[in-house]
């Protein structure tokens, strides 16, 4: 089963999104403003070099971004599409934008969603990862996944062709996949297994190589695009 897969990609309003990263910022120069405009930047360019890297994959179909951010905070006239998160959690804005996909796309594509703080991931590792996953829907699985760098969490999860995709994103996600039935892929896939909710996690990711905006924070912003050209690379 070699088909493209369809992209649900969360991404938190930007002013409440990782917590746990400020103290990434505390030590910037400046007062309480600018290092919460810093921390609020520093998101935004995890959610433009992961959507980047996702873009450029080669077996990816739709590309969906659920958020209540404004489209253009993300890139207008980005190459994906955005659904309005109305609240009710991650799981409820996943849900969303898998029923959004599914009614208005193709039901032969699987649908997956990807965590959106993921800075150092390849395309090609994307790529790899959902071949993993089609070729274990060969062989009769419904889901898959991909856990995190620590393998509690879950970067990427995978429903099979006219399957629903039940996420359960939270603590402990990967069991809590896994216990679902949902099938752990193995590879090494360090920038797909590499979010970032600590300052370590971002010196990780910096060592493996970020994309270009990740890269630059927290100087000002750069003049890539995010969306670049759709099989260009994320280093």
């Amino acid at each position: 089963m070699d088909v493209l897969v369809d992209l649900v990609v969360p991404v938190k309003e930007l002013r409440r999104a990782k917590s746990r990263l400020a103290p990434a910022v505390a030590d910037l120069p400046g007062d309480d403003a600018s290092r919460e405009q810093a921390h609020r930047a520093l998101a935004h360019a995890l959610a433009r070099d992961t959507l980047r890297a996702a873009r450029a994959a080669e077996r990816t179909g739709r590309l969906v971004v659920v958020t209540t951010e404004p489209a253009e905070q993300l890139g207008a006239g980005g190459p994906w599409e955005t659904v309005r998160d109305t609240g009710g959690g991650l799981n409820a804005a996943l849900r969303r934008g898998a029923d959004h996909l599914r009614r208005t796309g193709s039901r032969e594509h699987a649908l997956a969603v990807l965590q959106a703080d993921l800075p150092a991931l390849r395309p090609d590792e994307l790529d790899e990862a959902l071949a993993r996953a089609a070729a274990r829907f060969a062989e009769g699985a419904t889901s898959a996944f991909v856990a995190d760098h620590a393998g509690t969490g879950t970067t990427l999860l995978v429903a099979a062709p006219r399957h629903p995709l039940r996420p359960r994103f939270g603590p402990g996600s990967a069991a809590a996949h896994a216990a679902s039935g949902a099938v752990a892929l193995d590879g090494a896939w360090p920038g797909l297994r590499g979010d970032v909710d600590t300052p370590g996690d971002l010196a990780r990711a910096r060592d493996l190589g970020v994309g270009p905006h990740t890269r630059a924070w927290p100087d000002p912003p750069t003049a890539t695009a995010v969306g670049a050209p759709a099989r260009e690379t994320a280093c």
